[in-house]
């Protein structure tokens, strides 16, 4: 499984599609499916991709496909959260949070380390610099899951 797109809200679509694209690489764009969103694309140019809505949208069931419509806006954290890879270093992950005013930390996960960064300090990015990716790669597996938290091949 490849993930291709995932989408998330913010209170400026634009500028947090632009922080994306710049971690991922790529180029942010508008997306007019969706009102006042943005989107951001890899650097690949594969079709990875993070759509960025405006603040409260909510994804709905339309007569024919997937239709937009304004939701209640809220300033508190979200429980979906991503973790991209990146070419760019650890100090200037932590900086292109610092610069925007929004929470950017190293953090060890136990089976990999990764930098968090809030973006408009309520959607969690954990970004893995090239280091940070190996480790992730080589760690981050079914059975090793199992082993770090003492799991049986019958629990999963």
């Amino acid at each position: 499984m490849t993930l291709a797109h995932l989408s998330i809200d913010a209170h400026d679509p634009q500028h947090v599609a632009t922080v994306l694209a710049h971690v991922m690489g790529g180029t942010a764009l508008p997306f007019p499916p969706c009102p006042g969103a943005c989107i951001a694309f890899d650097a690949a140019d594969d079709g990875t991709a993070i759509e960025v809505y405006p603040i409260g949208t909510h994804v709905q069931r339309g007569a024919d496909q997937i239709a937009f419509a304004p939701g209640p806006l809220s300033d508190s954290p979200v429980a979906t959260h991503i973790c991209l890879t990146s070419a760019l270093p650890e100090p200037q992950l932590l900086t292109i949070g610092a610069h925007n005013g929004w929470t950017a930390r190293t953090c060890n996960r136990g089976p990999f380390s990764c930098v968090e960064i809030w973006l408009e300090n309520r959607v969690l990015i954990e970004v893995l610099d090239p280091a940070m990716t190996e480790d992730y790669r080589q760690n981050m597996s079914a059975a090793q899951w199992r082993a770090m938290f003492g799991m049986a091949e019958k629990d999963s």
